[in-house]
């Protein structure tokens, strides 16, 4: 009776999973789906329902397999339920309590895309790159990271130790306290006069309109800009439709980015508009490895065009993107639909952006003065300067250069050498020339 039984859900099962494909097979025009595999499924959770040590529901052992599905498919392909969908949601569009980690998945750890800027996870040291191999002691070898970032995420004020793995160094143990994560996705300050820093550190829904209000607030009290910094290091991505409008800011016409997948009629293609807040001021933009996905569409379609000079390191390489698929109320699909090329037909895909300078982290500091270093001020007898009444040069700086110790001059030194190139491509420009908005143009 109890087999009769089992065979009996076992073909409610088999003709229960076939329903479900039936939509994707009509809409996709595929094959039909392999009977024998999909017998070959049912046999096995049928004897996974009537073997496995604890008793399991029919629920669960679907779920599982919808994840299990969407789990071998890409790192960033994924089945949200309950806390996870509305977690995916204020991501994009508002507050919530956690760490500030934008993760991935690699070799079935948790690999740190990038810290959040002014997040705990950001204070605490998180780089990008690191592996979170456990939360509060709970091993997570083969999670998935929307599940991870469900056990970082919680009350604000409450505590939560992650071990983080980073080359070079042995596992070590990291408490954060928890905070509400109030993104703010664009700042702006001058560095020096004429000179403007532009930090994007997510793309959310709104960060292209918050791009312009910074850039006009910057032209409002500055009047001859004569360079801006767009820093993307870090910035995990995020909103495709954020980062075409932020390229929409600097570019007047042509193509942002377009994508392909596989469903017809459903590709994508973003061009610039005619209207634009700073379509000819000079641009360098900084990335590194934790630029992705958004990041990488406003540097290729930036360097494509010409527009700005990218430096920095190669940035993450995450090309693809991914369509929230509701299944119900509480769940949905997040899955890979498509890949993104720059306007030059360029897949970041695994490659990344390649800077047109490289430039890596590091500091700069000043050495202490040798003492058989001297110059024609040193020299006993020499001519005073022409231009002044007064000695020119002050007899003690040789006694502070003896005796101060190295001085840490530079802390960013990427951003130090990209203001740099602002100031070179101001020196080299003729006075009578104006700024042109392909000033960056390479040589394919």
């Amino acid at each position: 009776m109890n087999s009769l039984r089992s065979k009996y859900k076992s073909l409610l099962l088999l003709a229960f999973v076939s329903s479900l494909f039936v939509p994707l097979l009509v809409h996709a025009q595929q094959k039909p789906l392999p009977l024998d595999e999909v017998r070959m499924f049912t046999e096995a959770l049928d004897r996974i329902r009537m073997s496995y040590v604890e008793e399991i529901d029919d629920k669960t052992l679907l779920e599982n397999a919808i994840r299990g599905m969407l789990a071998g498919l890409d790192p960033h392909s994924a089945y949200v339920d309950g806390s996870d969908l509305g977690a995916l949601q204020e991501t994009t569009t508002g507050e919530f309590g956690g760490l500030g980690i934008e993760v991935g998945r690699e070799d079935g750890y948790i690999k740190v895309i990038s810290p959040i800027d002014d997040t705990p996870a950001d204070r605490a040291g998180i780089q990008a790159g690191d592996l979170i191999i456990q939360i509060d002691g709970k091993p997570l070898r083969e999670m998935q990271p929307e599940e991870a970032a469900g056990l970082m995420r919680g009350e604000p004020g409450t505590a939560v130790t992650i071990t983080v793995a980073r080359d070079g160094v042995e596992p070590f143990d990291l408490t954060i306290v928890r905070e509400v994560i109030a993104i703010a996705s664009v700042r702006s300050r001058i560095l020096e006069p004429g000179y403007a820093y532009v930090r994007i550190s997510q793309f959310r829904v709104n960060t292209g309109g918050e791009l312009e209000e910074e850039i006009e607030n910057l032209y409002a009290d500055n009047n001859d800009l004569k360079g801006m910094i767009v820093d993307l290091r870090n910035n995990p991505g995020g909103v495709l439709q954020a980062s075409v409008k932020v390229v929409d800011a600097f570019l007047n016409q042509g193509r942002i980015v377009y994508t392909e997948g596989r469903l017809e009629g459903r590709d994508m293609s973003f061009s610039a508009n005619r209207r634009t807040v700073a379509p000819e001021v000079p641009l360098v933009v900084l990335i590194n490895n934790g630029s992705a996905s958004a990041s990488e569409i406003v540097a290729g379609a930036l360097q494509d065009h010409g527009r700005a000079i990218i430096m920095g390191t190669r940035s993450f390489g995450k090309g693809s993107v991914q369509t929230v698929l509701p299944l119900d109320e509480e769940r949905a699909i997040k899955l890979t639909t498509s890949l993104y090329f720059t306007p030059n037909g360029r897949s970041i895909q695994a490659q990344g952006i390649v800077p047109d300078i490289a430039v890596g982290d590091a500091f700069v500091t000043r050495r202490s003065r040798n003492v058989s270093q001297f110059n024609e001020a040193d020299l006993p007898g020499r001519l005073d300067n022409a231009n002044s009444d007064k000695e020119a040069r002050d007899q003690n700086d040789m006694t502070e250069a003896l005796i101060s110790a190295e001085e840490v001059l530079v802390t960013d030194y990427p951003l130090n050498e990209a203001l740099n190139v602002l100031k070179g491509i101001n020196a080299f420009r003729p006075p009578e020339a104006g700024t042109s908005g392909t000033f960056a143009q390479r040589n394919d």
